[in-house]
């Protein structure tokens, strides 16, 4: 059974969402107009895209932010003990239970659960779950005795939830009550302002790992990852650096530490973005890398791109250009 350390390890182990994209940041303006609520929320979107950390960021903007914040991955346990895993089971239970067991939504009582890759949970399990989310009541398994919670439903799929309600593999009313507020994370490739910052992000952490000391990425690597597609979203981003870090050479990473292969499906894609945005993400980062060669001295920067110090200075303002070593 879960001791209080590990609900405790759970409640504080959160990830850093790192957003420059105008679409990312309204999403979380949205985030914030939800968190003061106690209404269920929908997260869609691919996998990789980075869902569990606006769950994160719902919980950790709400009155239940001291509360615990218990991750459940619902395609991960075996279906046989989800159950158990989700409402507990008294002893007797079932062959293997030698002890009473809380269970997940015990464990968040007062905070939230997060209820990952729900598209998977067994139909019959699904009429359970939708009891708690009504009644705010559940029976452990094994027991006859209802106990009730206070917590706050978020989950998440990267599946067509609309498409197996209509196929009949998931209950449509509990559909309905999980979709009370949702919101879509859309994929990397559709936000282009998040990779360079993200890139440097991950870079950062990969470097204080493998204890080397990089620059940052070659204009030919930050090229070829701003053309990328990204079919694994974020979560390919942080293994591409991670890969790079670890085989790169001092200074800079080049095109070919990230082994991303162009396909022309990606160059397709590159073409249907926004030219002026691909434009300045472009530009932020060759200015980003200039102001870093020069220890972030405006003027001596502004000498090397040939330009007047004066126009260096508004195009910082205007890119957003943060000198994160500060």
């Amino acid at each position: 059974m879960p001791s209080q350390t590990d609900v405790q390890k759970l409640n504080t182990h959160y990830h850093t969402l790192v957003a420059k994209s105008p679409v990312i940041l309204e999403k979380l303006e949205i985030v914030d107009k939800i968190a003061k609520t106690d209404s269920s929320v929908l997260i869609l979107g691919e996998s990789g895209v980075g869902k569990e950390l606006f769950a994160e960021q719902i919980h950790l903007r709400s009155p239940r932010a001291k509360k615990p914040f218990i991750r459940v991955n619902c395609a991960a346990i075996p279906e046989g003990l989800l159950e158990s895993e989700l409402f507990g089971h008294v002893k007797g239970a079932f062959t293997s239970a030698v002890a009473n067991r809380q269970g997940r939504f015990e464990l968040a009582n007062g905070g939230t659960i997060f209820l990952d890759e729900i598209a998977d949970i067994p139909l019959p399990l699904q009429a359970k779950l939708l009891r708690v989310i009504q009644k705010k009541t559940f029976e452990k398994v094994g027991s006859d005795i209802s106990i009730t919670v206070n917590v706050r439903i978020l989950a998440a799929t990267n599946k067509d939830i609309e498409t197996l309600v209509e196929k009949g593999e998931f209950r449509n009313d509990l559909y309905y009550r999980l979709n009370v507020l949702p919101i879509y994370v859309p994929p990397l490739r559709q936000r282009q302002e998040d990779i360079p910052e993200l890139a440097h992000f991950f870079l950062k952490k990969f470097m204080a790992e493998t204890k080397k000391q990089i620059e940052g990425f070659s204009n030919e690597a930050m090229e070829t990852m701003l053309s990328y597609s990204w079919p694994g979203n974020i979560r390919e981003l942080e293994n591409c650096v991670e890969r790079a870090c670890v085989i790169g050479k001092k200074p800079w990473i080049q095109r070919e530490d990230l082994f991303l292969k162009i396909t022309a499906s990606s160059e397709q894609d590159e073409g249907n973005r926004n030219l002026k945005t691909a434009i300045n993400t472009f530009k932020a980062h060759f200015i980003r890398k200039v102001l870093e060669e020069n220890n972030w001295n405006q003027t001596e920067s502004a000498k090397a791109l040939d330009i007047q110090r004066t126009y260096l200075s508004r195009l910082i303002k205007e890119l957003n250009i943060i000198n994160t070593k500060e």
